[in-house]
């Protein structure tokens, strides 16, 4: 359970840093678009796993038919479904808001992942707390965010897409781990990074921009950095340990686990926005933390 938790919280850490990466680059008209970015990281993503495959080949099995079908079912879910609508939202509405939105992606695969033998009671302590900390932390950013973005409502549409696809991601991929114990949280991660490379790759070439211009570009190697990041950091090893998470602990408790991310990339905004968080802001952060702890217990 120790390992489970570790993992989780890991790769909360990880995933916060995309929330982050949108703003270090020139996105909208005449910068990076959207699907560059999303396109970009999971094309390293699928790289990277697409060599470990490789290098693995004789030691590691292969994906049957059936299994590949539900890696790219669950790669649009989890990977470039989710990540198109979240990118879409940040350049719409800020940073922190859409955080905080996908901030509740816990309580609802908490109450939609719950395991049979676990009473409600158990889960109301960890629950009440994080719905506590999102409610100060709205508060106090929703004004700060509403300014910042002339769509901020369009945004608010985007994440809210957003936070469905990874919902329902997060309780479809534990339970299919949970029916095949066969495969290992590493190959399971490969697969879904080939999947979502391919899904990528033919993003980009429908709806992304033209590759020359983004040759072209003063900024070109902080996007490919923040794409090798993000590809390998924040979603191959990510996804590895996440699946290690999922393998690990029942729905509802890796549900509460993803209030890390939300705690990260707040702690990212503010680092990059170079100023500390308010007492409010710093309140509802300790609310996110305790309501961690007090899942953890409840899932003893």
């Amino acid at each position: 359970m120790l390992t489970g938790i570790l993992a989780g919280l890991a790769a909360g850490a990880l995933w916060g840093l995309v929330f982050v990466a949108p703003r270090m680059l020139d996105m909208g008209a005449g910068g990076y678009s959207s699907i560059d970015l999303t396109a970009g990281r999971f094309a390293v993503y699928g790289l990277m796993a697409a060599g470990v495959m490789l290098v693995g080949l004789r030691s590691r099995r292969l994906p049957t038919w059936r299994q590949a079908w539900a890696a790219l079912l669950m790669s649009i879910l989890g990977f470039s479904g989710y990540y198109l609508l979240l990118v879409l939202a940040i350049r719409d509405a800020g940073t922190e808001v859409p955080s905080l939105v996908i901030g509740t992606i816990p309580i609802w695969v908490m109450l939609l992942g719950k395991p049979q033998g676990l009473r409600w009671a158990a889960l109301l302590p960890g629950l009440a707390l994080t719905l506590a900390g999102l409610v100060l932390m709205m508060g106090s950013t929703h004004g700060a965010g509403q300014g910042e973005a002339a769509h901020f409502w369009r945004g608010m549409l985007f994440v809210a897409g957003s936070l469905v696809c990874w919902t329902v991601f997060a309780i479809l991929n534990s339970a299919w781990l949970k029916r095949h114990p066969e495969v290992n949280a590493t190959d399971w991660a490969n697969w879904l990074g080939v999947a979502t490379g391919l899904g990528a790759l033919g993003m980009w070439l429908v709806a992304g921009s033209d590759a020359g211009m983004l040759a072209a570009r003063g900024d070109r190697w902080t996007f490919v950095l923040l794409c090798v990041v993000a590809g390998v950091g924040s979603t191959w090893l990510a996804t590895i340990l996440w699946n290690m998470a999922s393998q690990r602990l029942s729905a509802s408790l890796c549900g509460q686990l993803i209030v890390s991310e939300t705690i990260f990339a707040l702690l990212y905004s503010f680092a990059w926005d170079g100023r500390w968080p308010t007492l409010v802001q710093l309140t509802a952060c300790v609310l996110f933390t305790l309501g961690i702890l007090a899942s953890i217990r409840a899932h003893r």
